[in-house]
Parts: C-alpha cells; sequence; structure tokens
C-alpha cells in the first residue's frame, strides 16, 4: 500500500455541501442566485420547455465532439460524456454516454471554485483543464475535462464541461497503462486543474505542454479543440436560451430540474421497505506478477427516502487496481442510473443527494494518492458499480411494481488490449497505438421476465458503440479473422445472460512486433454475477497463438474460425501483462456476457431449443446445463439446431436427474420446518417469499426454510466443487491466475433441489446462508 504524501490532501475530492461552497466563494465572483420562491412559481409548460432545450444543449455539446474527434474511442465508442451545471457546479443536464464520468464531473468544478477562484481566478472567456483523479472530472488520468464558466451580466450563471478517454498521455506503457505500476508515478502525470482557455483564447504554452506527453500527440490535440468545441457550443446555446427566456427563468428551470429529480427517486425510495443489502466482489490480480485475489465489498442500506454505500472491510489499495472518490462515486451512479432512474431525468446533481457514501481512504475504491489508478475507471469503479447494482437488484426484487428494473450483473470489467508498434504500409512508416474497444459489446444480465441483451454493450454507456472492423484495419496494420457472438458465455438461468463475444486478429502489414498490453479481470474469478439461482456469465479470455499456421492458412485460401485450426502453442495471457504480438502470430480475446436469473433447470425448454437454433448456446449445454433434451432433423450429437424439438417426457427425466445429483453431492446447513403456507406469502425473489410469522420458504415447494428470528440462518444444502461445474462458460482454469481456491458454490432448497444461489468465488467468500432472500431492518424502522 502506498503511504500517502504529504500535501496531497489539498487534491482529494470529498463531499460538498453546496450552501457552504457558495458562502465561500470571493466576492470578485459574484453568481447568479435565485429563490426558491422563484422555482416554485414557473408555470409547466415554461419548465417543460427550457427543460427540454437543455437537453437538447447536451446533446448537440456530444455531437460537435464526435465531429470534431479524430479518436474512434470517441467517434465509433462514444466512451465520452458532457454535461451543463449550475453555479456551483452541480449537475443539471448530463449525456447518455459514460455514466461513470457523472460522478465526478462535479468534483471537479467544485474543486476549482475553492482553489482557483483568487489565483489564477475564473472569469469569461476561461476553460481549465485538468486529469488528476483525485480532483475528479474522470476517474483515471486518461479521462480528461475541459470545462468552462459561464457568466451573464458579470455573475457566474452556470458551467458547461466535455470529458473523454485520450488514448495516450504518457507514462511507462502503451496508452497510458502500466501493468507493473505499484504508484502513479510509472503512469500518466496527474494534472490539477489549469487553464487552458483564457479570454476565448487558447494558451499555446498551455496546450504544447499538454500535447507533449502523449505518444500520439495529433490525436490528443484534436481531442483538445473538440472538448473546447463542444463548450463553445454549450455556451452559446445557453446564452441564446438566457436571451429567449430570462436569466431567472432559466436558472429556476435548473434549479427545479435537480429538485425535481431528487424527489421522484425519494418518492420511489419510500415506496420500498427498509433494509440493508450486501455484496462482494474480487479483482483478480493486482498488477503483474501479482497472484492474489482483492476484495471489494458493500452494505446498501435504505432507510425512509435515503441510501446509504458502506464500503467498510474493502481491501488495501493495490497495484494498478485502484480508483480514487471520485471513481467509487462514478461507480455508484453507474448503477443507480439505470436502476432507480431509468424514468427519471437525469439531473445527477438531484439524484445524488439521495445517497451517502461511508468508505475508508487508502482502499481499492478510495485510494490515497500516490496510489496507480490507471486501471480505476475499468476496474475497481465499474466493480463497485457492480456491486451497488446487485444490492439495488435484491431491494428491488420483491416488489412486482419495481422488480422490472432488476438485472443480473452485466459483462464484468471492461478487458483491455493495448497494442502500439509501427504501421509500414504507407510511403513512410508511421507508429500508432490503439485500444481494441470490441469488449463494448459485452452481454447484458437477465432479468426476472427477460434474458439478457446479447452483446447489448455496458450497462455504463448507454449509446456505446463497437468500431466497425474496416475502419480499424484501415487504421492500423491489422487483420481481423474473426469478431462473432461467443456461444454458451451468458449466464445461464431461467432467464439467460447476454452472450458476450470474441475477435481475433494478426498483425498485417508490419514487419516488426508490436507491443501489447493486457489489462482485466474476471478470469479467475466471476464478476458477472446471477441472481435468485442464475449462475455467472463466462470467465474473461485472452490468448497468443505463438508459432502460428496463419499465413499457410490464409494462402491456402481459407479464413480460420478457431485458434486449433492455427497453432498448437496457445498462451493464455494474465489479467496484467506487457507481452508483444509477432507477424504471424494471432492474438485472440474473449470478453463477458452477463449473468443469468433463476434456476437454469427452470428454463423453458422451447427457450432452450430456441437458444441451439440460434447458437446462443451449443447442443450438449442444452442436456448438461439446462437439462432439456432435444431431438430433430440430426438427433445424436452436436449438430442438433434448426429444426430442433424438444423430448417433454425426456426432458423431465433427466431435469429430475440433475436433481437428484444436487441432493447427493450437497450437504445440509441449519434445518428446515416443513411445510407452509405460500398462498399469502410476500415475494423476495424468484424462489423465495416470507410468509409472515414463520420465516422464509421456498415457493415452489413451500418447504419454511427457516429466518423467523433474529440472525437466524436458512436450511439450506451447500455444494462446493470446481469452477467448471458452473457450466462450459467457464472458460480457464483459476490455478492460472491466482493462488487462492476459487469454487463453483450452489446453494439448494433441500426439499425440491431449486438452485437458490450459484457463483463462482473463493473459499472463503461470505456465507449466502445467513442473509439470502433477507434484508436486515435498520434499528429504528419497522
Amino acid at each position: 500500500m502506498s503511504m500517502p504524501i504529504p500535501g496531497s490532501e489539498i487534491f482529494s475530492s470529498r463531499p460538498v455541501d453546496p450552501d457552504e461552497l457558495a458562502r465561500s466563494l470571493p466576492s470578485s465572483l459574484p453568481a447568479h442566485t435565485v429563490t426558491q420562491e422563484q422555482v416554485d412559481a414557473l408555470d409547466p409548460l415554461t419548465y417543460e420547455v427550457i427543460r427540454h432545450r437543455l437537453w437538447s444543449v447536451t446533446d448537440e455539446m456530444g455531437e460537435a465532439l464526435k465531429r470534431m474527434s479524430g479518436s474512434p474511442i470517441v467517434t465509433d465508442a462514444n466512451d465520452f460524456d458532457f454535461a451543463i451545471s449550475d453555479e456551483l457546479g452541480q449537475e443539471v443536464q448530463v449525456g447518455l454516454y459514460n455514466t461513470m464520468l457523472v460522478g465526478a464531473v462535479d468534483l471537479a468544478i467544485y474543486w476549482t471554485l475553492r482553489h482557483r477562484a483568487t489565483n489564477p481566478g475564473i472569469a469569461e472567456g476561461d476553460m481549465f483543464l485538468t486529469n488528476d483523479p483525485w480532483v475528479g472530472g474522470g476517474l483515471h488520468q486518461n479521462d480528461v475535462i475541459v470545462y468552462q464558466p459561464v457568466f451573464h451580466e458579470g455573475k457566474l450563471f452556470a458551467w458547461t464541461s466535455a470529458i473523454c478517454h485520450e488514448p495516450d498521455l504518457g507514462g511507462v506503457g502503451l496508452g497510458s497503462f502500466s501493468p507493473s505500476a505499484q504508484d502513479v508515478f510509472s503512469e500518466s502525470l496527474p494534472t490539477p486543474p489549469v487553464k487552458v482557455v483564457r479570454d476565448f483564447q487558447l494558451q499555446r504554452d498551455t496546450s504544447d505542454l499538454w500535447i507533449r506527453r502523449s505518444r500520439v500527440p495529433m490525436l490528443v490535440a484534436l481531442d483538445l479543440r473538440a472538448k473546447i468545441g463542444a463548450n463553445n457550443v454549450g455556451r452559446e446555446r445557453l446564452l441564446t436560451l438566457i436571451e429567449q427566456y430570462g436569466a431567472d427563468t432559466v436558472k429556476a428551470v435548473m434549479k427545479r430540474m435537480m429538485g425535481d429529480a431528487e424527489s421522484r427517486l425519494r418518492t420511489k425510495l419510500e415506496s420500498i421497505p427498509d433494509g440493508s443489502w450486501s455484496a462482494t466482489g474480487y479483482q483478480d490480480q493486482s498488477h503483474e506478477g501479482d497472484r492474489g485475489l482483492h476484495r471489494i465489498t458493500v452494505t446498501t442500506t435504505k432507510t425512509g427516502d435515503h441510501l446509504t454505500f458502506d464500503f467498510t472491510g474493502t481491501d488495501p489499495q493495490a497495484g494498478v487496481i485502484n480508483c480514487t472518490y471520485a471513481g467509487m462515486r462514478g461507480g455508484v451512479m453507474l448503477a443507480l442510473l439505470p436502476i432507480l432512474a431509468g424514468d427519471i431525468p437525469w439531473s445527477a446533481g438531484g439524484l445524488m443527494r439521495c445517497f451517502d457514501l461511508v468508505t475508508e481512504e487508502g482502499t481499492i475504491n478510495n485510494a490515497a494518492f500516490p496510489a496507480a489508478v490507471s486501471r480505476g475507471p475499468i476496474g475497481p469503479a465499474w466493480q463497485t458499480g457492480s456491486l451497488v447494482a446487485e444490492c439495488l437488484a435484491q431491494m428491488l426484487d420483491r416488489s412486482l411494481e419495481l422488480g422490472r428494473n432488476v438485472q443480473a450483473t452485466c459483462c464484468g470489467t471492461w478487458d483491455t488490449a493495448v497494442i502500439a508498434g509501427l504501421d509500414e504500409r504507407g510511403e513512410q512508416p508511421a507508429p500508432f497505438l490503439s485500444i481494441m474497444m470490441e469488449p463494448m459489446s459485452g452481454g447484458y444480465g437477465a432479468r426476472p421476465h427477460a434474458d439478457g441483451i446479447d452483446t447489448g454493450g455496458l450497462f455504463c454507456i448507454p449509446m456505446g458503440r463497437i468500431p466497425d472492423v474496416e475502419m480499424t484495419e484501415f487504421l492500423y496494420p491489422l487483420l481481423t479473422l474473426w469478431r462473432r457472438e461467443q456461444p454458451d458465455s451468458g449466464g445461464p438461468g431461467r432467464q439467460r445472460g447476454g452472450v458476450g463475444a470474441s475477435m481475433a486478429f494478426t498483425p498485417h502489414g508490419t514487419s516488426i512486433p508490436m507491443g501489447l498490453v493486457l489489462a482485466s479481470a474476471g478470469k479467475a474469478v466471476a464478476q458477472n454475477t446471477g441472481l435468485s439461482g442464475g449462475h455467472p456469465g463466462n470467465s474473461g479470455l485472452d490468448v497468443v497463438a505463438r508459432q502460428s499456421r496463419i499465413a499457410e492458412v490464409l494462402a491456402s485460401g481459407t479464413m480460420p474460425s478457431s485458434l486449433d485450426e492455427l497453432s498448437d502453442s496457445i498462451v493464455p495471457g494474465q489479467n496484467y501483462e506487457s507481452s508483444y504480438l509477432a507477424p504471424g502470430e494471432v492474438f485472440a480475446m474473449t470478453w463477458q456476457g452477463g449473468g443469468g436469473y433463476g434456476d437454469p433447470l427452470t428454463r423453458d425448454p422451447e427457450a432452450v431449443a430456441r437458444d441451439v437454433a440460434e447458437e446462443k448456446i451449443l447442443p450438449g449445454s442444452a442436456t448438461s446445463v439446462y437439462g432439456v433434451v432435444l431431438t430433430g432433423r440430426s438427433a445424436g450429437g452436436t449438430s442438433i439446431g434448426a429444426g430442433s424439438d424438444v423430448d417433454h417426457a425426456a426432458t423431465a427425466a433427466e431435469r429430475e436427474r440433475q436433481r437428484g445429483i444436487r441432493r447427493d453431492r450437497s450437504r445440509m446447513v441449519g434445518a428446515t420446518r416443513g411445510g407452509g403456507d405460500v398462498s399469502s406469502a410476500k415475494r423476495l425473489d424468484d424462489n423465495l417469499v416470507e410468509i409472515a410469522g414463520s420465516g422464509i420458504a421456498c415457493r415452489h415447494c413451500s418447504e419454511v426454510l427457516g429466518g423467523a428470528g433474529d440472525g437466524e440462518s436458512l436450511g439450506l444444502a451447500v455444494y462446493e466443487g470446481p469452477s467448471t461445474e458452473a457450466g462450459p462458460q467457464i472458460l480457464a482454469d483459476p490455478s492460472d491466475y491466482v493462488d487462492d481456491a476459487v469454487v463453483f458454490r450452489q446453494y439448494c432448497c433441500p426439499s425440491c433441489w431449486t438452485a437458490l444461489y450459484s457463483a463462482v468465488v473463493p473459499t472463503d467468500h461470505p456465507d449466502a446462508a445467513s442473509t439470502l432472500g433477507r434484508s436486515v431492518v435498520p434499528a429504528g424502522r419497522g
């Protein structure tokens, strides 16, 4: 663990009281404010018109950024965002792009108001730039925000901001990822807020200083100008709106938008029973050479109309798998926006008033300077969001109305592959660097009423896309061999998790090896957790085919479709690794699908047959995972597919046989109480109900499992076995990555043998028998 450097605390982000911040502004920086009476006096029509105009302004800012940027990260993958904030930095309207960034933008503005208001000052025509994740704005150094104050009649009225991920900003590693980093000094240098535009003029000294650090300076320079252009659009449109409707009216709408978002979320929370839910997840390895598991844990408590996310117990910061307070906050917003605010306008400044964060500084998701944080948003912040989502899903699953927003964990965390080398296809060889953005097409988690979306994208980037293969091959010396959905990558369940995908490429147009940097997680321990007995989605897998036969295969006129055709030397890539890819070799990456929902043995057999026909699962999995026996045109092997029918009698027998296997291999934990009356019981999730005065029962067989008294564990059957017993989606041997023992753990009802919980976890993972299906009601609440 890195020790904080004295004096670095000035750069730390912390919760901000807007009223206290307003009182602390110097007299040289007057702010435009309105009274609550002015907010309440808005007529509904004016409010809606201006609210939608502000929404359209942010959309136009995003289009300006995309049109001016030359980076595929922005133009193709949509990994960026933008916002309009009030005079104090509270976010009024945000974009539908990278929602993790929503949790960090306001922190940068708060910091700037506190530390830049008098020296060098905040004036009309200024723009600030920062990539310091301890200040905010972004979640690691490659997230670069440009933001500006907007003045009206000499008073600070609002802020606009634009942020995107830069492909490289220097540091030891390609793409500013250093898999062996132990502190931030091996990564891109964090730059605190600095004026990059003064009196509406780009400061050439500052911009040159900024661009000089990058291995791809032209892209970084173009992105800088794109963000300045997006802010210019935001300012012009905002001032036009003020001219049309008046400053007081526009500001009143901005305040009302945040107040409405807060009110609607609080009303929704009030309708949900109070309680407390916990989730724990892991990151495989912390840096190159590490073989440990590193834990993030959260307890989510709902009391009345307020949430508290308590991360106490999370492991100390380590290696490169850290994020700052801004990253943790961004991870919370990643989950909260789609799950709780999917039907509420994303006026984030109001939504963030509805929760508190409890955290220990110096931990993985609240790292102290100078921790290495290059993996921040795509590792610990993302996993923080997945764990919060798991808690919120448990909270909502007991409501028939709100249960439609329940979703198993999506595709784990990001699988990073950075390549760099020399492009020799032109008249003059030129250096290149690229981050492979294909993992943007992850699988979504399953819902109680629907399968997860296959290669549907990322939970945190609603508008995300993957690059066009032809454009990738045009820009870089690569030949893509395949990019396809991966059968059996979605988590098995009553509702199946969305499948992920894989791709393979080989150098093409370069004669020297290219550098290859890997940074990922979810290879040893599943990060795409299922719910209510649903299994996790697939584990990630990155491999390099050394001494491959790719040249011979292509020369024969064949396009390969599997690694077996190419090489007998397949080398698995570690989670964190600096490697290379030489001409004639092949790199293949498989990223993660979503978790399943409910016991796979309760899935509709016709849906399983449809999955086989559509190659979402392989024929063997229909029987081995779902217990479904298919007949059809090609019965008797793996060729069963289109035209297959379900043998319902054989399926019933096979499912009963598999439940018998569960019975024979499991051991009991606690004791059950016999049958109960579930006719008027309260739903807890897909399998469990609560009988008033009796405890928790299985809704399938009415067996009362216990849990009537405080702290009483349920009577369950538990099994632990090799991780591969979770299904064919578990692609790798955990011992290739970590030293800790990793198992497939499953809890079942000991009467009907329905799976209630299924996970791939280390052996010391918290016991689910004491918490499954229940929440702890906070003290003082009924």
